[in-house]
């Protein structure tokens, strides 16, 4: 991504849509997202942190000042927006009803049901983005993927080196549940309905006990919301917590009666 991004963002409060240069620099950076050229962030492999492209969301938030309310339509709808609805999908099933804004990539292979992603966000091949969930700003969804209706997966582009929700390879994320402050979802993880992940909150494994890294459902494990009773000036509450019900095997598949079944046993739902 081109480092002239950094020199338009120590200026930016002296930018304005007439700044053609700067316009079509920015435009261009946020094409490569786009594309699927750059991201906002992603796993680093030998360490296992997630790294923020802090370039890539600066020329983001640069679009706010450099592009022109615009009207624009898709059938018989019309929007007033800054940014354009997303118009490019080269091997991706969009169902009527699907919205996404520019900036947004989906690779190949990915489904979207009627949802909405926002720019910056990342949907990797064999994902599928069911009925009425959102996939936030700058947001990253791994392969094979299922996010179930209604679930919401938070964005974020400030404050500077805000790390976004990043839900990696072959995790499901079960209906109505939500996922934001760049919570982690890691490989194989299994949410059941109804799970609430946010930065802070406390994991715990259910069998032994042990309280797990907080904002994260650990990799090949199958998750339920839960509550922990905390002690409040005015008595005794529940708060919300996450709890691992079981342990897969690294690469662990389940059958999805087994895995309703499972979390019916536990009295939850997919």
């Amino acid at each position: 991504m081109d480092p002239g991004v950094d020199a338009l963002w120590e200026r930016r409060t002296e930018l304005t849509p007439a700044d053609g240069t700067a316009r079509d620099l920015v435009v261009e950076a946020v094409d490569m997202l786009d594309a699927g050229h750059a991201r906002v962030a992603f796993v680093d492999g030998a360490t296992g942190r997630v790294v923020v492209d802090e370039r890539a969301r600066r020329a983001i938030l640069l679009c706010f000042r450099l592009l022109e309310m615009r009207q624009t339509s898709a059938g018989v709808f019309h929007y007033h927006d800054r940014l354009p609805l997303k118009r490019e999908f080269p091997g991706v099933r969009v169902v009527p009803g699907a919205v996404a804004r520019w900036g947004s990539h989906h690779a190949p292979g990915a489904v979207l049901m009627p949802s909405y992603t926002n720019i910056g966000a990342f949907v990797d091949s064999g994902t599928m983005v069911d009925t009425w969930a959102t996939v936030g700003s700058c947001a990253q969804i791994g392969k094979n993927v299922h996010l179930a209706g209604g679930v919401g997966v938070g964005g974020v582009l400030e404050p500077a080196n805000a790390v976004p929700v990043v839900i990696e390879d072959d995790a499901f994320v079960g209906s109505r549940s939500v996922v934001v402050e760049g919570a982690r979802v890691r490989r194989g993880a299994k949410l059941g309905a109804g799970v609430l992940l946010t930065a802070s909150t406390r994991v715990f494994d259910a069998m032994t006990g042990e309280e797990l890294p907080p904002g994260e459902a650990p990799e090949w494990s199958v998750c339920v919301g839960s509550t922990r009773t905390k002690s409040f000036p005015g008595g005794e509450f529940g708060v919300p917590c996450l709890l691992v019900i079981k342990r897969l095997p690294e690469g662990g598949r389940h059958d999805k009666l087994l895995l309703e079944s499972l979390f019916r046993e536990h009295g939850f739902a997919l």
